[in-house]
């Protein structure tokens, strides 16, 4: 693969403020807390905290319709101005301007987060049901209304809430923005070309699909040496986050993070068990995978650096024009406003796609205002980087689809949220498939497993990995071996004789950001969630398209409305089956049966054909 010259595009969010130092910025951040002040005055004028429920009144029907509007208005509000800022942080993290406009918002927003749980705790005390009757504002918001009731379950005391939200920014927040910091300046030395080179990590993480082993596998060995270099830190960030977590859990009433982790997102443990048992199931189907993959490169066992290693000499470049204008015209054969979506996020720079110094790793799609969001990526010019487009689009696209939705009616887990991208990387998946010459469709099956790969069983990796880190932070802080450990005890449980046991990642705990995070736990499965149930969609829309379509927006449009179950019971589906899950799973068993074929007696070796 060559290295790609083309400018890579930046995104444009002067279409909030001119700058972050401009005058217009300073306004919109003062209107935006005069906003915050308001509301809380509001709601201390129109409730009680230390008073029991009354009955229903006219007056307390209108109080819960004034808040929800209320409360709508500012978190749209906040979430734009949030975006905005974290649109100049993430990119660059050097940003001291940014840096500190970010601690200055999060120190503003405290009323806000102090605010949340005597929201919750007074909804959770109403008669929902009698105001239901009563209230057309409050029937368009049920389900906000019947989580908020079970979610008041779990509330400490209103004094404990207000400290755990003061004390939140100078421990979890803090640890997490150390994270996110320290991990996006680390320059990795590398020698390239017969010169040593200071990289980001981002781009040194990107050399893991170069064609050339000894290239890859010097990147791995600099990438693992520069963990270990600012491990100390960042283990610290770490143990500070999974601890916080562990006691406010504890004093919440959750007998288990994980507990906590499937109410967020809106499934339940019969659910999570279901897919997680066909994930054990299917391991040895991507261990056949992993070995296959393997003997391409004359071993019995694939390296760690060989997991995104090209094959065939169909893995052909993909200048960022190109993939643009792929994603545009297949997106058109779903729908025209899918293509429409896609086309307005290139032609209104909705992306930054440029690999830099200072840029977070990875990948996401950020709401911004109305219907817009904002995606970063470190764009390579593979299909990968083609695939990984689509999918951040398919988040654009979920947002798009829930412009006439309230934010507080818009709120969707991280189960939910992955449908649409999920579905839009098929559709690309199956196009270029289907322009595909035998040498191509094996670049193109084997990124497709690629990514299965890390979604399925990286991430049960990783699940394990945190599963076992909290039960263990209970008693004391982990060290920098001992967290290695326990990652690579999880990865040889899960990637089994797939993978070289020798050549594994101790510092997988460091590189993902999902880890670090008082508030959102078990960040992980819900991807695996978004794969399979984004596969059984689009199985469903391949069986009767037009029918599909009748329903699809509609669906997205409703992430915030119902839990998980209930909404994929439209589609015919019964999450807690293990049928559903393992239907799924068939889906990749025929992608690997397929590679196995074009790869059988050395048919597709790495880099080009036998």
């Amino acid at each position: 693969m060559t290295v790609a010259t083309e400018a890579l595009p930046r995104w444009d969010l002067s279409v909030v403020y001119p700058g972050i130092d401009s005058p217009e910025f300073a306004a919109g951040f003062e209107e935006t807390f005069r906003q915050v002040d308001d509301l809380v005055r509001l709601f201390d004028e129109l409730t009680s905290d230390d008073q029991p429920p009354a009955p229903l009144s006219d007056a307390t029907v209108r109080a819960v319709e004034t808040l929800i509007d209320r409360f709508n208005i500012v978190y749209e509000a906040i979430e734009t101005l949030s975006s905005y800022i974290y649109g100049h942080v993430s990119t660059d993290s050097r940003d001291d301007l940014a840096q500190a406009r970010l601690s200055e918002f999060e120190q503003r927003a405290l009323p806000l987060s102090k605010l949340r749980p005597r929201a919750t705790a007074w909804l959770g005390s109403l008669d929902v049901d009698a105001l239901l009757e009563r209230s057309s504002v409050a029937r368009d918001h049920e389900f906000m209304l019947r989580y908020s009731q079970e979610s008041a379950r779990h509330l400490m005391s209103p004094v404990e809430e207000s400290l755990a939200a003061e004390l939140h920014l100078s421990g979890g927040s803090a640890w997490e923005k150390l994270h996110g910091n320290l991990t996006s300046q680390i320059l990795v030395p590398i020698e390239l070309d017969g010169e040593t080179r200071q990289l980001p990590m981002s781009e040194v993480r990107n050399l893991a699909y170069n064609e050339d082993r000894d290239v890859r596998r010097r990147a791995y060995e600099a990438e693992l040496a520069a963990w270990e270099a600012a491990a100390l830190p960042i283990a610290a960030s770490l143990n500070g986050i999974k601890g916080e977590a562990n006691v406010l859990n504890a004093r919440r009433n959750w007998p288990d993070p994980l507990d906590l982790a499937v109410f967020q997102n809106r499934i339940d443990r019969p659910i999570l068990d279901a897919m997680l048992a066909a994930a054990g199931d299917a391991f040895p189907d991507f261990r056949r995978y992993l070995r296959a993959k393997a003997s391409l490169f004359g071993t019995d066992q694939l390296a760690w650096y060989d997991l995104f290693a090209p094959i065939g000499a169909g893995n052909r470049d993909w200048p960022y024009g190109d993939a643009t204008d792929f994603i545009v015209s297949q997106f058109g054969t779903f729908s025209d406003r899918m293509r429409d979506l896609a086309a307005r996020a290139f032609r209104d720079q909705w992306i930054d796609a440029e690999p830099r110094s200072g840029k977070v790793d990875g990948a996401f799609c950020m709401y911004l205002r109305g219907d817009e969001s904002r995606i970063l990526a470190n764009y390579t010019p593979s299909y990968s980087g083609v695939s990984t487009l689509a999918h951040e689009l398919g988040h654009a696209y979920h947002t798009f689809a829930q412009a006439d939705r309230t934010i507080l009616q818009a709120d969707t887990p991280s189960t939910l949220a992955e449908t649409a991208s999920i579905f839009c990387e098929t559709i690309i998946l199956e196009a270029a498939l289907e322009h595909a010459t035998p040498s191509e469709e094996v670049a193109i099956i084997e990124n497709s497993l690629q990514e299965a790969t890390q979604t399925v069983v990286d991430i049960t990796s990783r699940f394990l990995f945190e599963q076992r880190l909290f039960t263990a932070r209970q008693h004391r802080e982990l060290s920098v071996d001992e967290l290695n450990e326990l990652m690579l005890d999880a990865q040889r449980e899960t990637y089994g004789d797939g993978l070289d046991a020798a050549l594994l990642h101790p510092y997988m705990w460091a590189v993902k950001g999902h880890y670090y995070s008082v508030n959102h736990a078990f960040y992980n499965f819900p991807y695996m969630f978004g794969l399979l149930f984004g596969l059984g969609l689009y199985a469903r829309y391949r069986q009767d398209p037009e029918s599909f379509k009748t329903g699809y927006d509609e669906l997205l449009s409703s992430t915030g409305l119902a839990d998980a179950a209930t909404l994929a019971a439209r589609f015919g589906i019964d999450l807690r089956s293990s049928a559903f899950w393992q239907e799924s799973f068939d889906v990749v068993r025929r992608q690997i049966d397929r590679f196995l074929e074009l790869t059988s007696n050395g048919r597709s070796l790495p880099g080009g054909d036998a």
